[in-house]
């Protein structure tokens, strides 16, 4: 059987309960307490029943304190799925949404996100769906605009004359009510 990962010398028991009262993070307040129990003369498994965890978990999160210190036993964000757009691609969709689509050549007159993706799997074999072709808009800077559709009969002149009326207040005196009217 192997021998115990040894603790950084830096810390000792006292500082690691203090840094843990100290913790924003609960988990990491608990790790730090398992943690400290090793430094003051305890056991590994001693560590692990304050930890919650078996004797595994305690060594790994020796290995995370002893690289990184105290912030190594925070939780931390799972890095997900890589990107499956490299820069050029990514400089090239930008570019491509910059130049805007040519009828004749995409047979399109606006980009939508359909036509990204297809373009983008015509260009560089990449398949995408219409979700992650957002996404990378959006990480490049862009922002989905829509025009407000128009209909074809709309007079400018009523318009104009619509809301020259509309915006100057036209306040009427009520009648009063007759005590006939009331039962």
């Amino acid at each position: 059987m192997g021998s115990a990962i040894g603790l950084r010398a830096d810390f000792d028991s006292s500082a690691l309960r203090r840094l843990a009262c100290a913790a924003k993070s609960a988990n990491q307040a608990r790790r730090l307490l398992a943690l400290a129990e090793i430094y003051y003369g305890g056991s590994r498994s001693a560590a692990a029943k304050i930890g919650g965890m078996g004797l595994q978990i305690v060594r790994d999160w020796v290995v995370r304190f002893n690289a990184r210190g105290p912030d190594g036993l925070l939780d931390g964000k799972a890095p997900g799925q890589r990107s499956r757009l490299n820069d050029a691609q990514r400089r090239a969709l930008g570019e491509t949404v910059e130049r805007g689509p040519i009828p004749a050549i995409h047979g399109v007159v606006r980009w939508r996100l359909i036509d990204l993706v297809q373009w983008q799997y015509e260009e560089f074999a990449v398949s995408l769906d219409e979700t992650t072709v957002g996404r990378e808009l959006k990480k490049l800077g862009y922002v989905k605009l829509t025009a407000r559709p128009r209909h074809h009969a709309q007079n400018e002149l009523a318009m104009d004359a619509f809301k020259r009326g509309a915006s100057l207040p036209s306040w009427q005196r009520s009648e009063q009510p007759s005590r006939r009217a009331r039962p």
